[in-house]
């Protein structure tokens, strides 16, 4: 895995979890994706493990 792919993958992480901390400070809403918010994190921080050398 490059570095370059690293680095999209770890910002792709932080944004999941920073979505799920807007959303549950109520800033935004999404329907859709409210019953998954632990799970988002969940898979944030799978990401996070899977990009670590």
């Amino acid at each position: 895995m490059s570095n370059k792919t690293r680095s999209v993958m770890k910002a792709s992480a932080v944004i999941l979890v920073l979505l799920a901390v807007v959303m549950k400070l109520g800033y935004v809403s999404i329907p859709a994706i409210a019953p998954y918010t632990f799970w988002l994190v969940v898979i944030a921080f799978a990401i996070v493990l899977l990009t670590s050398k």
